[in-house]
């Protein structure tokens, strides 16, 4: 049952609608992680691509997705249906995703590197279209279902924990699974598999936040075009955004080197796993505690922590260079430390810059503001693969049909800076722009007693 708050009651969510909605992190995680962990590898070293065209065919579907996902932000602003605007889209588009995502790498053999290579495009289009649907609405849920600063953070601590648990899962059995059938019908048997993963975050999210409270705030009016001036016009969601963008550039950059890493400078295609477990052990234990800190001393500051230790864990593993196996995994480890408030904060940040909008105007813009957050999002973490084929491609690196060939001294040097030195660096540049947010609890509490205030909810 949905309960209607009375203006200025903090909206306390039940643990239920938490995990439901948190639960969409498993979709979300999965998709995120496994194309950016295997699709490159699968395109340099199984089909042959070179690393230049590889980072091109995984880097277009993703720009349409960026050009897509204000769209679709519009789109879910403007659904009619008892179940509120985004939980439609959560089943609608996710059941295409999971569909999707098995066939990106279940190409048959074509004789043709470049047919195979259309294959992969073509699916990975249909892939980012239904994602954008899936996310957009999901991202923006928070702003309508809460009226309370706080309490965004202790939904983030949720979706932040089960999408690090998420990308454990995935990115430690994906490489495991591949290599466990080998050649292609291994990327194909992990294909089917991470896309059932899929969908289990989807129909989880659905099912679990059918009791969540509907913000009632009437969707903006004017074009497409005039809502995306009015939210570029927003000073602290565009840092915030400018911010997230570079994080999400480094993280993306990272995750594409993880296997060329494991298995060109570390020397074994088991170090892959290992590096995952580094990555996303601390991020479990300590997303909580991030959380807990971030209400002691602010999201701002606890986002400025963050990103320090992450920049400080990037720049360590350049040591993986020398094929030093330990100081690279603790320098994994402390990258997801890191990571794991990179995430919990600027998406408790988010809403609150939404739900002020929407408390000033008495307009819904969550989902453009959604819209152009997840299209920045989707920008790094496409940019990211594609800037560390460019640096394999600089560096000499030789692609392959499935044989295990030696790579020359400059791509090494290449597959080291690209998961190290040149992550830190976007992290650090990052942070010139997340100085100059200026949203604090107090104004988000003062601004949310308005016209949201009357439509939040308590889930008894």
């Amino acid at each position: 049952m949905t309960a209607t708050a009375s203006p200025g009651e903090a909206a306390r969510l039940s643990r239920g609608v938490r995990i439901g909605y948190g639960s969409g992190s498993v979709a979300t995680g999965a998709f995120g992680t496994v194309p950016g962990l295997m699709l490159l590898p699968y395109l340099t070293d199984e089909l042959g691509i070179a690393a230049l065209w590889a980072g091109v065919v995984v880097f277009l579907p993703k720009a349409w997705d960026v050009l897509l996902n204000p769209v679709a932000g519009r789109v879910s602003d403007r659904t009619t249906d008892p179940a509120g605007p985004r939980r439609p889209w959560l089943i609608r588009a996710g059941l295409m995703l999971a569909g999707a995502f098995a066939l990106i790498f279940a190409a048959p053999d074509l004789d043709s590197r470049w047919l195979e290579a259309g294959w992969v495009m073509v699916f990975f289009v249909l892939a980012a279209t239904a994602y954008a649907f899936f996310q957009v609405p999901y991202v923006a849920m928070p702003a309508e279902i809460t009226t309370s600063y706080d309490e965004r953070t202790r939904l983030m601590t949720w979706r932040v924990a089960i999408l690090a648990f998420t990308i454990m899962l995935a990115g430690a059995t994906a490489p495991v699974i591949r290599d466990a059938v080998g050649g292609r019908d291994g990327y194909r048997v992990m294909g089917v598999a991470m896309a059932l993963v899929i969908l289990v975050g989807v129909v989880s999210a659905w099912w679990g936040t059918r009791t969540a409270p509907i913000g009632a705030v009437s969707a903006g009016a004017g074009s497409l075009g005039e809502q995306l001036r009015v939210v570029g016009q927003a000073r602290d969601f565009r840092v915030l955004l400018t911010t997230f963008v570079l994080q999400a550039l480094a993280t993306g950059c990272m995750l594409a080197g993880v296997a060329y890493v494991a298995e060109d400078l570390l020397g074994r295609t088991g170090a892959a796993t290992i590096l995952f477990v580094c990555f996303v052990g601390p991020a479990l234990l300590l997303t909580p505690l991030w959380a807990r800190w971030g209400e002691r001393v602010g999201k701002k500051q606890g986002y400025l922590a963050a990103s320090l230790l992450l920049a400080a864990g990037a720049a360590l593993a350049v040591l993986a260079r020398g094929g030093n196996d330990v100081w690279t995994f603790v320098a994994t480890g402390l990258v997801g430390v890191g990571y794991a408030g990179c995430q919990v904060f600027p998406m408790a940040m988010l809403p609150d810059v939404a739900a002020v909008d929407a408390a000033r105007t008495g307009e819904n813009r969550a989902g453009v503001y959604t819209g152009v957050w997840t299209a920045g999002e989707t920008l790094g973490l496409a940019l990211g693969p594609a800037l560390f084929a460019l640096m394999l491609a600089l560096g000499g690196y030789l692609s392959s049909e499935g044989r295990d060939i030696s790579q020359p001294d400059s791509a090494l040097t290449a597959i080291a800076l690209g998961f190290s030195l040149v992550p830190a660096a976007l992290t650090i540049a990052s942070l010139w722009w997340l100085r100059q947010y200026s949203l604090d609890t107090a104004e988000v509490a003062a601004a949310t007693h308005g016209p949201l205030a009357g439509h939040g909810g308590i889930d008894d």
